[in-house]
């Protein structure tokens, strides 16, 4: 890889990983769902413009835009807002397990021994962490972000009947099409975003432009860059520095605490995850449309 590719592949994901800390810290004025909203929104705003429509495909992407976007990052989020962001991060990595799953079932990809190993021992380090006292406490935050894990590997299933699209025209729809449907979620399920939005200071809408401009235009601009140049067993691996930002962020910038149920299995978790992208570097399935329908939002979450 050429020396500026290799900084652009290390950035992204410590774009990503320290973008949800930054959403963890942006909740206390904004409600999470209408976040999402002003998120992709903005995003949608500026991408739209440089990709082709996809109105052809338009049912099916609504389809996809629901269950990988609307309902997983409503439940991720929600969830990210009653517990650690530095524990909701480790949690979100059962994506590649349930998208692996999946794919297995759907699509009838083989797994081997050493990979439902690995499944299995982030299943085991899941549980570690779902011991944690402040778990044990309030335990549906945690639910949400699993079954919003869950939600977002059922979308990458669904992203197959597009066929082939293209990265950046991907997250540019998709951004435009979940947009309204986390507005209409958020309407239904939260309160006072107009209040939010009329008293959110400076502060408040710099980190909305981050997320929108700078997580998710900015970093998928540059994602799906790399992912026409190199082969994905060279950068999918450096996803995996998208929780550790994300942990370093919780601790340094959010002041949490990483308690030893937390540390212990997210120490399982990182390396079960690290063996199956490492094996694989994505799931069978998901892997043949590598070139045109990379991840839609590798866990930037």
């Amino acid at each position: 890889m050429k020396p500026l590719d290799i900084l652009v592949v290390i950035a992204v994901p410590v774009i990503w990983g320290f973008g949800f800390t930054l959403a963890k810290d942006t909740f206390e004025a904004f409600p999470p769902i209408f976040l999402m909203s002003l998120r992709f929104g903005i995003a949608a705003l500026i991408l739209i413009w440089f990709v082709r429509p996809l109105w052809d495909r338009a049912g099916r992407l609504l389809a996809t835009t629901f269950v990988g976007g609307a309902v997983a990052y409503s439940l991720q989020f929600t969830g990210l807002s009653g517990m650690y962001a530095s524990t909701a991060v480790l949690v979100v990595q059962l994506e590649v397990v349930f998208a692996s799953l999946l794919a297995a079932v759907i699509f009838k990809d083989r797994l081997n021994r050493w990979q439902v190993g690995a499944m299995v021992i982030a299943l085991v380090g899941i549980g570690f962490i779902a011991g944690d006292p402040k778990i044990q406490g309030d335990p549906w935050p945690f639910a949400m972000v699993v079954l919003g894990g869950l939600s977002w590997a059922a979308g990458q299933i669904l992203v197959k009947s597009l066929g082939p699209v293209g990265g950046l025209r991907l997250i540019a729809w998709f951004a435009a099409f979940s947009a309204p449907q986390f507005l209409l979620a958020s309407l239904i399920f939260e309160e006072g975003q107009w209040h939010a939005v009329t008293t959110a200071g400076w502060s408040d809408w710099a980190k909305v432009f981050y997320l929108a401009v700078i997580m998710t235009a900015a970093g998928y601009a540059l994602w799906y860059r790399l992912v026409g140049i190199y082969r994905l067993n060279q950068i999918v691996p450096f996803l995996l520095l998208v929780p550790v930002t994300s942990i370093a962020g919780g601790i340094l910038v959010l002041c949490e605490e990483l308690t030893t149920h937390v540390a212990i299995g997210g120490a399982i978790v990182l390396a079960a995850v690290t063996f199956i992208h490492l094996s694989q570097s994505r799931p069978p399935a998901l892997r043949g449309a590598a070139r045109d329908d990379a991840p839609l939002l590798p866990r930037d979450e």
